[in-house]
């Protein structure tokens, strides 16, 4: 069959795919179709099925607000059938279900209240709040020193109980306080009562999580699970890179986390969830500490994402704030961490309990300092109590919203990477050179750890970490400082890793690993995103989305970043204060004392903890003859000693 080539005009086209001379009009067809709707709009008889289908339609329609109401029901209730059967089961197991199903009953129930009867309630109150505010000048200053007495006497029965330590960790945060007023913008102006709050509310957390028993149980238990939740990232990867993917650790599996998490914050971000939680702790910060609700909601929003995506919450707000509200903004952004790295930290080895808590604690901080550092010296336009509107997600469905959260971590990952790796090879190539110039002075150990080592080496013994360790720590600010807060975790992790396993801790005179006090603390300094290499990237974020802010942006950067890192400061000193780490140093350190009086442990009862631990542990492995001889007189020893 032969083609042959087809006349044009401007009536129609003629079939190629044919030998023949079939000829396809354009016009005839276009004047058919034009007609067809008019032969469709011609009324019709429908089936019986057909109109009982509209019927239904229309009385679904009709009835929407109770159909739903129906099947809400439904569902809720097969949902407390379900608690109820678990917790007649085993109420101990289905604990965590139970109290997640109170919190949320009692938070909807507030929701409704305060949606129908806000005005009421408001007005019930009215009195109360006109009362104190005629009283507050008086009753402020009656507030503040019943606070100074109990913190005195707090201090005094503490360190009565737990030594001199935590002294330490209080005049380091009232020396961050003291810098923070001699170098703030505007010292004549400052407003205590976000300072004071701040710091005020950071101790409670502190309080309760670190020495109640609940709240150490619960946040424990937070991380416990976090990280459980986390390692199911493995299956993707090693679907992707293979049974041996743990051999490159870092990209194979650090990364996949970053990626993993990222995808369940979008998706949570899609179904309100995450504007539901930050609206609610932002407006704990709000009213306790009286800042602004867009800085509020901002420094809760960092708890649980960036510090560039943090500020698209309150997107169309920001062209109007303040230049004290936009130094607060950025303060906030870099005294936290995301909650897509929080996971990366966390298989690094380091305590997911203490990265939450300090996650939670440096919010205050954030605020506290900020306003100390750059006060409010104009009136802030946006005071919205409750008007202020959180982006919503741009996701139709969850399925997309999971999609866009794992194509959005790809920018996250690949900067990671990069950040790394050039970082490394920076870091590198510094410890090189300084090594060539310490070798002209007989001076070959010189790194850049060691120059920043004595650099922060004041700050980090201020926070409360042992002289011997404040070297080790000040290296891991500066590594946090000018590089990255990964460089610095890595490193923190190895040295809790030779802690573990154990070993001399000097060899060639350089320390191996810290005290377990000490590497606390450190978690608590780094967990925040102040480095130089985080400047850049909020000065091109913010000014991207509030272009008219440019100049004030670039101008308060770098004072949020010393900011940032103080707050961080402040929250790790008030970590020193109340934390009490249950064992120092390994069993067998210890043992190694103990059997030479002369470096026989000051506390004794930590030997008594290590001899009942192995004791307990090993009671039917070991042998009679070396309890007899070696557990129960080292055990009287000690106790005769205390």
């Amino acid at each position: 069959m032969e083609l042959t080539e087809a006349n044009r005009d401007h009536s129609g086209v003629r079939n190629l795919a044919f030998q023949g001379d079939e000829y396809v009009n354009i016009e005839s067809d276009l004047h058919e179709n034009k007609r067809a709707p008019v032969d469709d709009e011609q009324p019709r008889l429908k089936g019986h099925l057909e109109k009982k289908y509209d019927e239904v339609c229309e009385f679904c329609k009709k009835h929407k607000t109770r159909i739903h109401y129906v099947v809400y029901g439904i569902l809720i209730t097969a949902y407390l059938a379900v608690v109820i059967a678990a917790c007649s089961l085993n109420f101990q197991r289905a604990l965590p279900l139970f109290v997640f199903t109170v919190l949320a009953i009692f938070f909807i129930c507030w929701d409704i209240l305060i949606a129908k009867y806000e005005d009421r309630i408001a007005a019930f109150f009215s009195p109360g709040d006109q009362y104190l505010r005629k009283q507050w000048f008086w009753l402020k200053w009656v507030l503040c020193a019943t606070l100074i007495i109990m913190i005195i006497c707090w201090l005094i029965f503490d360190t009565a109980k737990r030594g001199s330590r935590q002294l330490i960790s209080f005049g380091g945060l009232v020396m961050y306080v003291l810098l923070m007023l001699i170098f703030s913008k505007y010292p004549t102006r400052v407003a205590w009562r976000p300072v004071f709050s701040g710091i005020g509310m950071q101790f409670l957390l502190g309080i309760l999580i670190l020495r109640t028993k609940v709240g150490f149980d619960v946040f424990n238990w937070l991380g416990i699970q976090i990280q459980t939740f986390l390692e199911y990232s493995d299956t993707g990867a090693k679907f992707v890179f293979g049974d041996k993917y743990t051999d490159h650790f870092f990209a194979f599996k650090v990364l996949p986390i970053v990626v993993f998490f990222s995808t369940v914050m979008s998706m949570l971000y899609h179904i309100g969830f995450m504007q539901w939680l930050i609206g609610k702790v932002g407006w704990i910060m709000h009213f306790f500490m009286g800042t602004t609700p867009v800085e509020s909601l901002v420094a809760a929003g960092n708890i649980f994402v960036g510090q560039t995506e943090s500020p698209l919450l309150v997107r169309p707000y920001l062209p109007y704030i303040t230049q004290s509200e936009l130094h607060a903004v950025m303060t906030a952004g870099f005294s936290t961490i995301a909650g897509s790295v929080l996971g990366a930290y966390i298989s690094f080895g380091v305590s997911s309990s203490h990265l939450l808590t300090a996650s939670v604690m440096s919010a205050p901080a954030s605020l506290a300092v900020s306003k100390l550092f750059w006060p409010e010296i104009e009136k802030p336009l946006v005071t919205l109590r409750s008007g202020i509107q959180m982006a919503k997600s741009e996701s139709k469905n969850l399925l997309q919203a999971a999609s866009q959260g794992a194509s959005t971590s790809i920018g996250l990952v690949a900067n990671i990477a990069v950040n790394v790796i050039s970082f490394l090879a920076l870091l590198s190539f510094l410890d090189s050179a300084l090594s060539w110039v310490g070798n002209l002075f007989d001076y070959p150990q010189l790194t850049f750890e060691n120059v920043c080592a004595y650099v922060f080496m004041p700050f980090s013994f201020m926070m409360g970490v042992d002289w011997e360790d404040s070297f080790i720590v000040g290296g891991l600010l500066g590594y946090k400082t000018f590089f990255n807060e990964f460089l610095a975790y890595e490193r923190l992790s190895k040295l809790i890793q030779n802690r573990e396993k154990g070993g001399s801790m000097y060899i060639n005179g350089v320390k191996q690993y810290m005290t377990v006090r000490s590497e606390v603390i450190a978690t608590y300094a780094l967990c925040g995103f102040a480095n130089f290499g985080s400047l850049g990237l909020v000065i091109g974020g913010l000014t991207s989305i509030a272009p008219s802010k440019k100049k004030e942006i670039a101008d308060s950067a770098l004072r949020a970043m010393i900011a940032g890192t103080v707050a961080c400061f402040m929250t790790a000193c008030v970590a020193g204060m109340l934390t009490v780490p249950s064992l120092e140093a390994p069993c067998h350190i210890l043992f190694k004392n103990a059997s030479n009086f002369t470096d026989f442990p000051r506390n004794s009862t930590e030997l008594v903890e290590c001899c009942q631990h192995l004791f307990t542990r090993y009671n039917s492995k070991l042998h009679p003859v070396l309890i007899q001889t070696f557990f129960i007189p080292l055990m009287r020893t000690v106790d005769v000693s205390n």
